[in-house]
């Protein structure tokens, strides 16, 4: 069996503003120690969706837009272990999609949010 190519990870500008804005508001509601986990979290999320974009927990999701994926961050908890312990209540999505050798980083979105109100129409181009 051969072996996968490495993906290249693109984070798109929204992306980085959301996970800036979800660690800002962790550190802000429940602490270092909570934002220092939640952090974590986020990166090994996308670390797990950079091994394999169509990992267990991953969901194609056509309605938003073709070839994009919806991957809760829940399904990386237990591999996000820290010092501090693990986030016992992820609440958020990460939206992606492949595009050639790279898993581009669409948005990270709480759950509770309608996506599709997030992400640009289809065929516009991403800001980064």
């Amino acid at each position: 069996m051969a072996d996968r190519p490495t993906l290249q990870l693109l984070v798109s500008g929204p992306a980085k503003r959301d996970i800036a804005a979800i660690l800002d508001w962790s550190l802000q509601e429940f602490g270092e120690d909570a934002a220092e986990r939640y952090d974590a979290l986020i990166r090994q999320a996308l670390l797990n969706i950079r091994a394999n974009p169509e990992r267990p927990g991953a969901q194609y999701r056509k309605e938003l837009a073709e070839g994009v994926l919806v991957y809760h961050l829940r399904h990386s908890r237990e591999r996000a272990r820290t010092r501090l312990g693990t986030v016992r209540n992820p609440r958020h999505f990460v939206i992606y999609r492949l595009r050639g050798q790279a898993v581009e980083i669409l948005r990270l979105l709480h759950d509770a949010r309608e996506i599709q109100r997030h992400l640009p129409p289809p065929g516009t181009p991403e800001q980064t």
